[in-house]
């Protein structure tokens, strides 16, 4: 009893117990954390050779601004930990590559190599670098499935200040604007939400459930197949532009109409 007393008081005990701690401690959350392996993401993405072939289109087509490694360099961001959502967004979008650096990259025409193949190959590849927000699945993105009424309450609370009340978009500082929502697929709203590009925040699960992301996906699908019932959209944002037609309307109609009086009466004093 004495040397095991002995042995618990033994400066080098507790030492011990903490790295036993530590160790059970290590072990379990890597027991629990998910696995990013490239196996995974292969399985994920349908084919055992997508992060192969998407390593090659990323050395082809993005490392020249994102690193061989996509470590990032003065031309463009890491990649680490963006996840195939953030991927799936910016290619399929055309937003990059990117033609030309700028404050913003806007969309434009897919390349000749952008084929939804190449997309979900890159996007497995990158997958592969810590990890990141996977692309939603039809079910998650199924407008057909969400509450317009409900998306567009949770709509004019998180995105009307950049968006416009029916996703018309509008400028923001520095040369920066916040996109017309009409061109985006239900899949790119979805990972516009958990990616953030840009200047847009990141709407997390915790932030907005994925059924409350399905919400908003069903109110824009619907107010962008409304009709204008006067007939002129006039980007639908508002009163300021309607406002500016009927004022600058109004004063070429007044402004007329003086010259026509004022001609008539000069064309009787004659």
């Amino acid at each position: 009893m004495n040397s095991i007393t002995a042995r618990r008081r033994h400066p080098l005990a507790r030492l011990a117990v903490v790295a036993l701690a530590l160790g059970l401690l290590g072990g379990g959350y890597a027991a629990a954390a998910p696995s990013d392996s490239t196996a995974d993401a292969a399985v994920a993405s349908g084919k055992a050779d997508d992060v192969a072939e998407g390593k090659s289109l990323f050395v082809a087509h993005c490392a020249s601004c994102h690193g061989l490694n996509a470590e990032g360099s003065s031309m463009g961001p890491t990649l680490v930990g963006v996840g195939a959502a953030a991927v799936d967004f910016q290619v399929s979008s055309g937003r990059m590559p990117a033609a030309d650096p700028g404050a913003q990259a806007p969309r434009k025409p897919l390349g000749e190599w952008v084929t939804p193949e190449a997309v979900r190959q890159l996007a497995a590849y990158v997958q592969t670098l810590g990890g990141g927000p996977t692309v939603p699945t039809a079910e998650m993105v199924d407008a057909k499935t969400g509450d317009a009424a409900k998306g567009g309450e949770l709509f004019r609370a998180n995105c009307i200040q950049c968006h416009n009340f029916v996703g018309a978009g509008g400028g923001l500082t520095y040369g920066k604007y916040a996109p017309n929502l009409n061109q985006a697929t239900e899949t790119q709203i979805y990972e516009a939400m958990v990616t953030g590009p840009q200047a847009m925040p990141v709407f997390n699960d915790s932030t907005i459930t994925p059924q409350q992301k399905k919400d908003m996906i069903a109110y824009i699908v619907e107010v962008r197949g409304q009709v204008d019932p006067g007939g002129f959209g006039l980007g639908r944002i508002g009163p300021v532009s309607e406002g500016l037609v009927a004022w600058i309307a109004g004063i070429a109609f007044m402004s007329l109409a003086a010259i026509w009086i004022t001609a008539k009466k000069r064309k009787r004093t004659k």
